[in-house]
């Protein structure tokens, strides 16, 4: 269990905000932000699976057992962890946009 909620956190999050922009732009309800990159977009997207409060809650909710409880903190704990480590480097590591074309 703790594996499945890690990675809903670091992969669901980050596909289901990137379509949600995508879409978004799609449908000229958006634009993407002047200047910025898609790694810098997908670093963002990265970021979004740090996910503690509501995770916590459904967890809490979903689950009366005291072990399954801890399952779960320990699922979102690493899940969270994990997104924010790799979003750090895609958003380190990524190319910046020039500087003439802000």
């Amino acid at each position: 269990m703790p594996f499945g909620i890690a990675a809903g956190l670091f992969v669901g999050k980050q596909a289901g905000v990137m379509a949600a922009a995508w879409l978004a732009v799609k449908l000229g309800w958006a634009e993407w932000p002047a200047g910025a990159t898609p790694g810098q977009i997908f670093g963002v997207a990265v970021l979004c699976g740090t996910g503690f409060t509501m995770s916590l809650f459904i967890g809490g909710l979903a689950f009366e057992s005291e072990d399954l409880r801890n399952h779960v903190k320990l699922g979102v704990f690493c899940g969270s962890m994990i997104s924010a480590i790799a979003g750090y480097f895609v958003l380190r590591f990524v190319k910046q946009p020039r500087k003439d074309s802000i």
